[in-house]
């Protein structure tokens, strides 16, 4: 099993409209990096949904439910979808993330304009800790 972090502006698709919807293609991906990514995505992967721009903090869970396919917005491109998981009980921030000397090494401090990106095991894990 892999784990994931993913990006979304909370202004065009929030944590609440994914969990309302249930699941989602996640489309829209024009980063080579983060398009190897979503490649790298397995069936039933666990995802972190992290609402850039303004609130800057992990909000809620995710699991890969089908892996990757032609991205129907530019089938150049893929897309993965996604199942909704469960809000978080508080959002992790962005600033709690850098104080966390366990999560030095995260692509979201080190690549913070990446928007799919791969977490450890441990790093999953202690961002979920944070949440309680």
């Amino acid at each position: 099993m892999n784990y994931w972090l993913v990006k979304q502006e909370p202004t065009a698709y929030s944590f609440d409209d994914f969990a309302k919807d249930g699941s989602t293609d996640w489309t829209g991906v024009r980063n080579y990096q983060a398009r190897n990514n979503l490649a790298e995505m397995k069936k039933n992967d666990k995802v972190l949904f992290y609402h850039s721009v303004n609130e800057k903090s992990v909000v809620g869970t995710a699991t890969v439910s089908k892996t990757s396919f032609p991205d129907p917005t530019d089938d150049k491109w893929i897309a993965v979808e996604l199942k909704a998981g469960k809000r978080l009980k508080k959002p992790v921030t962005l600033d709690a993330i850098k104080k966390n000397l366990a999560l030095s090494e995260i692509s979201l401090v080190k690549q913070s304009r990446l928007s799919v990106m791969p977490l450890t095991k441990d790093e999953y894990d202690e961002i979920i800790s944070m949440s309680f």
